[in-house]
């Protein structure tokens, strides 16, 4: 991974998110604690390539360079209150018996990251666009992928509500 993302950061962006803070402080921009924002509400968000500029200051310094004088600043931090309720529904799903006993296993060592920050979200607007930072640990985009598993074989009684909102729970 990004040389900077220290295997400490890796697991839990706690200190990242300290340290966007206080960056964002010392440079002089209004830090706006917010939600997460919903991707699916606006086809105006464009997202930072933190795969190959994982350094937030830099994504700060275009904020700047166009004027932004605030910035949102969301973390997530991790319940695994949605690994429960995945596990709850394996047996409903039709995925073969391996299958779900690997991902079970998964989800239960994932429990591990009770109350990590998971994912750092930085955005600003400027001329109708917002623009966005988003990082997140590899742990949780693991998560992802094991509840969309889950999500994509969870076969629900007709009367039953389909599996959503795994990901606004958290």
């Amino acid at each position: 991974m990004l040389a900077w993302f220290s295997p400490e950061m890796k697991a839990n962006l706690e200190h990242l998110r300290r340290e966007v803070i206080a960056y964002l402080e010392e440079r002089g921009l209004v830090v706006f604690k917010s939600y997460p924002r919903n991707p699916e509400s606006s086809s105006d968000f464009i997202y930072w390539d933190t795969e190959t500029y994982g350094d937030f200051r830099e994504f700060v310094n275009a904020a700047e360079a166009v004027g932004a004088k605030l910035v949102t600043v969301y973390s997530r931090e991790f319940s695994s209150d949605v690994l429960d309720e995945a596990i709850e529904h394996l047996n409903e799903t039709s995925l073969n018996r391996d299958d779900r006993r690997r991902v079970e296993s998964r989800l239960r060592d994932l429990r591990a990251y009770e109350g990590f920050v998971c994912e750092i979200e930085l955005a600003f607007s400027h001329g109708g666009r917002t623009y966005v930072y988003d990082q997140v640990t590899p742990w949780y985009e693991e998560v992802t992928e094991l509840l969309e598993e889950v999500e994509d074989a969870y076969e629900a009684p007709l009367d039953d509500a389909p599996l959503g909102g795994y990901y606004s729970n958290n």
